[in-house]
């Protein structure tokens, strides 16, 4: 089933070169923290170029239910008047988060240090995913949870009537897990103190800083720890959304693979907590290219300009690598199956737990078209085949995962059979418009 409706099986076939201007969607993860930040300050807040994908609009109606105005404007603006921090009221019905961890775990954090209650649900993809990497900590402020088993949804959090400041080392990289305690540490008295020993991106950070919070940021020997003062006045803001580097991701790695090919990505955010996948590619020898770089709303951007690369070789990814580019391995995955030599990706068991067990799903996927993939729990490899050299001809199973959805549609552009997969429903969670922008640079994606 589709996180949203009856299953779409696809086909992806291979086809000539691809060829334009990708205008993807905006950055889901700054659009997510948009509209909860603008939710917690006291006025209006605009935003320009939200990512209109299911995901964040459930986050827009999380943030509606909890008393905030969230208003569509039209042409990707927004408008939000917020009800200030420990301003949410507590919501007459339970919050459905659809596909999105991201969603569920900040908004999570965002009413754990005020005294209401909600309950949490999703679709069956994130209801078997583990909530208390989220509920652990936001503990420690005096928060409760009661969930099913393994701290699952469907969860009734209680925030806390005497919110108590924490200082927490996020024991695994995960940049949910630090935002969801820094927005708990929004309405704790004193000081919130969350390290973590191994960086990840830090929209939250940036965006808190943007909206007056008092948050510091210190390297030290114990890592990144990160001081915010509790019980600010956040001040509305007018943001402009980058575009989503994780959607860029599918047309550059499309063209990549895909002979003949010259794609033109513009306004990518490259932000370095999330840019690891364009770094990696080009270390295989990729013809990836940045152009017009510069600095919009904090953030750092450029054009990204992709054309077919059939020298490109496997390479061993750095460990340390993986938080600046976890969502992109399943399409890392389909570029390296490409590639002359192995890919070797490790400590990466972070893909076990996200919306699928993404190892999994793109290890059978590929197997089942003529790629050789090894894998442990926290590492895989994949056996490049070289440019031209990826059979095809099967169907792979989504199990309701966007990425692992598009990651196999692009397979297909370049195998010599076409590509189906079971259900591509969950790509409008963050992707919507996917078909018609890859269909419109000249790939052959079809609705089955």
């Amino acid at each position: 089933m589709s996180s949203h409706g009856a299953p779409i099986p696809m086909t992806s076939s291979k086809c000539g070169p691809l060829k334009g201007v990708a205008h993807v969607p905006g950055d889901k993860s700054i659009s997510h923290r948009s509209l909860i930040l603008g939710a917690m300050s006291v006025g209006e807040t605009r935003i320009t170029g939200l990512l209109e994908g299911q995901d964040v609009l459930d986050t827009g109606k999380a943030m509606r239910a909890f008393g905030a105005g969230v208003t569509d404007l039209g042409g990707g603006e927004w408008a939000v008047q917020g009800v200030g921090v420990g301003g949410f009221a507590e919501p007459e019905g339970v919050i459905d988060c659809g596909n999105s961890g991201t969603g569920v775990r900040l908004i999570m954090g965002t009413m754990a240090t005020t005294p209401i209650t909600a309950t949490f649900t999703g679709d069956a993809s994130l209801n078997g995913r583990p909530m208390g990497r989220i509920t652990d900590p936001l503990a420690l402020f005096g928060t409760q949870a009661y969930g099913r088993k393994g701290g699952r949804l469907p969860l009734t959090l209680v925030g806390a009537a005497d919110p108590m400041p924490v200082r927490y080392t996020v024991p695994m990289p995960s940049a949910q897990v630090k935002s969801a305690v820094l927005l708990a540490g929004l309405n704790a008295p004193g000081q919130t103190v969350v390290i973590e020993k191994e960086a990840t991106r830090d929209h939250t950070e940036r965006m808190l800083s943007g909206f007056g919070a008092d948050i510091s940021v210190e390297e030290t020997e114990e890592g990144r720890v990160i001081t915010l003062n509790g019980q600010p006045e956040l001040k509305p803001q007018t943001i402009v959304v980058p575009r989503d580097p994780s959607s860029a991701a599918f047309p550059v790695c499309a063209a990549l693979i895909v002979e003949g090919s010259d794609v033109l990505v513009p306004n990518i955010g490259l932000n370095p907590t999330r840019a690891g996948l364009f770094t990696t590619l080009r270390e295989m020898g990729a013809n990836l290219t940045y152009e017009n770089e510069r600095e919009e709303g904090g953030e750092p951007v450029a054009d990204l300009r992709a054309k077919f690369s059939p020298d490109m070789k496997g390479i061993a990814v750095p460990p340390e690598r993986a938080a600046s580019m976890i969502d992109e391995y399943p399409i890392l995955s389909v570029v390296a199956s490409f590639a002359e030599g192995r890919t070797y990706m490790a400590g990466v068991k972070e893909l076990r737990v996200k919306e699928s067990d993404r190892i999994d799903a793109m290890a059978v996927g590929l197997r089942a078209n003529g790629v050789d993939v090894d894998e442990t729990e926290d590492s895989w490899t994949v056996h490049g085949m070289g440019p031209g050299g990826v059979k095809g001809g099967a169907t792979c199973a989504t199990h309701l995962d966007h990425r692992i959805a598009m990651s196999f549609m692009c397979l297909g552009m370049a195998t010599d059979h076409p590509v189906m997969i079971d259900d591509g429903g969950a790509i409008a969670t963050s992707f919507p418009i996917f078909e018609d922008l890859m269909g419109g640079l000249g790939a052959d994606v079809a609705r089955q």
